[in-house]
């Protein structure tokens, strides 16, 4: 069980610091301009992997790692932000990282994934399509699915990362690079 009460004591040390000042002025253009899509696994928290700081990034985290249609709507409405409220601004790159010894992984155990969607009423095969066995063939799956997306902005930078969980090392899969122009694609 969570100890609220040592929460809420660090909680405290925190306000008496100045890093809440030391935020972005916008909250959708953060410092490092990096917007981060990663697996809710505590191993797997991008501040201290990444040497990031409170404003530094946004970070959106989901089962794996994986780009879902609601990632997809968040980015969507933070390119939306950029585009109408600060269009000279600089552009943003988003980093997908997915990890090794996965927990969606189990999304891959038939019986498991079954279980799972029959009692909850989820669609099975959209859980089967979550599962991370192979993190550098999922998250190029990722990145393209942002690349694809009528709704994301050209100009974001969209690279796919594999984190190792045994020796701590990201590594790249995916360069960063714009989404290509949609008439481009056919």
């Amino acid at each position: 069980m969570a100890d609220f009460d040592a929460l809420l004591r660090h909680n405290r040390d925190f306000a008496r610091t100045d890093a809440r000042n030391r935020v972005p002025a916008i909250p959708f253009l953060p410092h490092q301009q990096l917007y981060v899509v990663t697996c809710i696994d505590p191993r797997v928290d991008p501040h201290p992997l990444l040497g990031l700081e409170l404003g530094d990034a946004i970070v959106a985290r989901t089962v794996g790692g994986r780009v879902t249609p609601a990632v997809l709507q968040d980015l969507a409405w933070i390119t939306h932000l950029h585009r109408e409220k600060t269009p000279d601004a600089g552009w943003f790159d988003l980093a997908v990282v997915h990890h090794t010894d996965c927990g969606a992984g189990l999304f891959a155990d038939d019986e498991l994934r079954r279980g799972f969607a029959s009692r909850h009423s989820y669609d099975e095969a959209a859980l089967r399509d979550l599962a991370v066995v192979d993190p550098g063939e999922t998250v190029r799956t990722d990145v393209d699915r942002v690349r694809r997306s009528a709704s994301i902005d050209l100009r974001v930078r969209v690279s796919g990362w594999s984190y190792d969980v045994a020796t701590g090392l990201l590594t790249e899969v995916v360069r960063p690079a714009a989404s290509p122009d949609p008439a481009a694609i056919g």
